[in-house]
């Protein structure tokens, strides 16, 4: 009892960042209001076309950018919402079929958003005779912008907050009570965004291979998302699971699995 007591004292005395006041909307046009998760998604967008029409030029590619960016697009809105649906709050969705489509209400995956991507990559691959391992490597290093957007809308939007800690910078969520919390958002956009590119970068500039960008990107993706989930909060509705492992990362664990598999499928049946 007094331990707990102890613990709890300092977390009251604990003089947290306060969280910054940034409106989810960005700015009104009249009747219409244009979000920051919207901007992120259209700066997610363009940087990455930007970039892959760079990087085409380096793999020595030709593949319509405009048209595996547009179904690239599809296929994470696709996967991305069943992803969520499937693997976060299927219960729900089974007695509410509906709201599958109400994708304004939020609820997105990550895992389930790449897997559409990936499907969508190899299908544009296939139609443009391009090799499937330059298409997913092409794939891999222009969605990390889109990952820094998205975890800074996240962080803007004060959602997916990480759990309580006593961290120097641990901030107050508004919707988090009134401990303070890690702002896991930055931590997963610097390590899996800004991170993640600058590690790619130096692959593709120096090091680069046929495959070796996609399988970097999947390993590392997954491993940076395992450790960070440490720090996040888990989903209301599904809590920790067995080990106390959240459903984040029992996914990165299937990732890194595909990745291994991945690994020996294309050497052993020599896929390009």
């Amino acid at each position: 009892m007094v331990k707990k007591k102890s613990l709890l004292n300092r977390f009251i005395q604990l003089p947290a960042i306060a969280f910054p006041t940034i409106s989810p909307v960005a700015l009104s046009l009249g009747p219409f209001n244009i979000h920051w998760y919207g901007i992120s998604y259209c700066m997610a967008i363009g940087v990455g076309y930007v970039m892959a029409n760079a990087s085409v030029k380096k793999m020595s590619i030709n593949i319509s950018v405009s048209d595996l960016i547009s179904n690239v697009i599809l296929g994470v809105i696709i996967g991305g919402r069943l992803g969520y649906v499937l693997f976060y709050d299927v219960s729900y969705y089974m007695g509410q079929p509906w709201d599958i489509f109400a994708v304004w209400k939020g609820g997105m995956s990550f895992h389930g958003g790449a897997l559409g991507a990936f499907i969508a990559t190899i299908l544009t691959c296939n139609r443009f005779k391009v090799p499937i391992k330059q298409g997913v490597d092409l794939l891999a290093f222009c969605v990390t912008p889109g990952l820094f957007f998205g975890r800074i809308a996240n962080f803007i939007n004060g959602e997916l907050y990480g759990r309580v800690s006593l961290v120097p910078w641990a901030m107050v969520f508004p919707g988090g009570g009134t401990m303070p919390r890690h702002p896991s958002q930055l931590y997963e956009a610097l390590l899996e965004g800004l991170g993640l590119l600058l590690f790619l970068w130096v692959i593709l500039r120096w090091f680069y291979k046929p495959g070796r960008l996609f399988l970097c990107f999947v390993m590392g993706y997954a491993m940076v998302r395992f450790f960070v989930e440490f720090t996040r909060e888990p989903d209301t509705q599904l809590g920790l699971l067995a080990l106390q492992l959240s459903m984040g990362q029992y996914l990165s664990l299937i990732m890194i699995l595909f990745g291994m598999v991945w690994a020996y499928a294309t050497s052993r049946f020599n896929i390009s």
